[in-house]
């Protein structure tokens, strides 16, 4: 399975960590979407930002 991740909330003012965190998913600006692999740690990726993302079934 993957998980299709879009961020819906910007990333100015957030801590660096966070920032960091959404860039290795591909997500730079609000309404990116990208498609990752269901595995440890896309999902643990997802729970640091989860307040900034909307995570789907791909």
């Amino acid at each position: 399975m993957a998980k299709e991740i879009k961020l819906v909330k910007s990333l100015i003012g957030r801590k660096k960590d966070q920032i960091a965190t959404a860039n290795s998913l591909g997500l730079k600006k609000i309404g990116d979407i990208t498609v990752q692999p269901e595995n440890a740690a896309t999902l643990g990726k997802i729970q640091k930002i989860s307040h900034l993302v909307e995570v789907t079934e791909a």
